[in-house]
């Protein structure tokens, strides 16, 4: 959850403070696989002979299978089995980076505890391949408010996950906005103040 502060709010210190900070990079727990792809692709009916036939895939310009791009992430994570608490930490590389909590979100102020999901976009650069092993970080890439029905100084909050293979190479980045208001009657309690 975001941290709500109470008083006064400067949306142009709390940008000028928080945007570009990021998370340290931390590993995926297994490397790319030609079996979790196979049961990701039955699972969804996807019969794409790229991601599932290695004698097609071996004759395409990727030279083999490749995982279908929404599994990027997956093999960028913690893996499903057994439960870690977390994102492998990874190692710090400069000061603007700070530790994760669960999410760089939880430490970002804001003006309201309530958190709404609002877009997550998906930008592909470079095939996963068999034998990879992915990294990922997630980097504050925008803050800013704007006025929704319920709160004319809801704070939006942009992150970007970037994920890498193993020679550093971007191979997929996560979008994900977010907005977070206030309640209703604290909005008309600052309303009937001024």
């Amino acid at each position: 959850m975001p941290k709500a502060v109470e008083g006064d709010y400067d949306i142009e210190a709390v940008r000028a403070e928080w945007i570009g900070k990021k998370t340290p990079r931390s590993h995926g727990r297994y490397p790319v696989e030609y079996d979790p792809i196979r049961r990701h692709c039955h699972m969804v009916e996807d019969e794409n002979p790229l991601f599932l036939d290695p004698s097609f895939a071996k004759d395409t310009p990727h030279g083999g299978v490749i995982a279908p791009p929404v599994l990027a992430g997956y093999f960028a994570g913690d893996g499903a089995w057994p439960p870690t608490g977390g994102p492998t930490q990874g190692k710090r590389s400069s000061s603007e980076e700070i530790e994760p909590e669960g999410s760089i979100i939880g430490d970002v102020p804001t003006r309201g505890e309530r958190l709404i999901n609002m877009n997550v976009a998906w930008e592909y650069f470079a095939p996963v391949r068999i034998g990879d092993e992915l990294s990922s970080e997630t980097v504050l890439a925008d803050i800013f408010e704007k006025s929704i029905r319920l709160d004319p100084k809801a704070v939006w909050i942009v992150t970007a996950r970037r994920i890498f293979n193993q020679n550093d190479e971007l191979v997929a980045t996560n979008t994900n906005t977010l907005l977070t208001h206030r309640r209703p009657d604290v909005v008309a309690a600052e309303a009937e103040g001024n």
